[in-house]
């Protein structure tokens, strides 16, 4: 854990990604296309704690259609490296029949949404969807792929928009890249 001293200095020395305006520009392109593909389906939006509550809080406000909404917490690092995933926090919905709309915050190997999704249809779900703040460009292991993603990134250590830099800055509205 960091103090908040230097979680200010590395935010000092961060490169701006994708700033706040593009940030809000993208959230507004991908919730429109939520709801037309999703607006009749009376989907299930589902948000990936702790990253996607950012995104997750932006979307909904704009959505116009009926919806009901709940949280998954899971985990792929623990001690700060990437691990097997862990559910700190299954669904507690019934999801069998229905569209569900995962929300989370980063793609990048594919591993955790492949994962959430696989879980989701193994309980029922009709449909699985999920939507991203940013996709990584780095190499996937997974087959899986988000079906709305509002910004590409490079392959940097990002924060801010729900990521993190070791807890903190996820409240930050733009994205940034830690310096090298």
């Amino acid at each position: 854990m960091i103090s908040p001293e230097e979680a200010r200095r590395i935010l000092a020395a961060a490169t701006v990604v994708h700033d706040a305006d593009t940030v809000r520009e993208a959230i507004a392109r991908v919730a429109v296309a939520i709801d037309v593909e999703l607006g009749e389906a009376n989907p299930l939006i589902m948000t990936v704690l702790q990253g996607g509550l950012f995104f997750a809080g932006q979307l909904l406000p704009l959505f116009g259609f009926p919806m009901q909404q709940t949280s998954v917490h899971v985990s792929r690092y623990s001690n700060g490296a990437p691990g097997d995933l862990m559910w700190v926090a299954r669904p507690t919905v019934e999801v069998t029949g229905r569209t569900v709309l995962l929300v989370d915050d980063v793609f990048d190997e594919g591993l955790t949404l492949a994962a959430i999704a696989a879980e989701l249809a193994e309980q029922g779900a009709q449909r699985v969807y999920s939507a991203v703040i940013a996709n990584k460009q780095v190499p996937k292991k997974s087959a899986y792929r988000p079906d709305f993603v509002a910004l590409e990134c490079g392959d940097e250590y990002l924060f801010g928009c729900g990521m993190d830099v070791q807890g903190y800055w996820r409240n930050l509205p733009s994205i940034y890249a830690v310096a090298p």
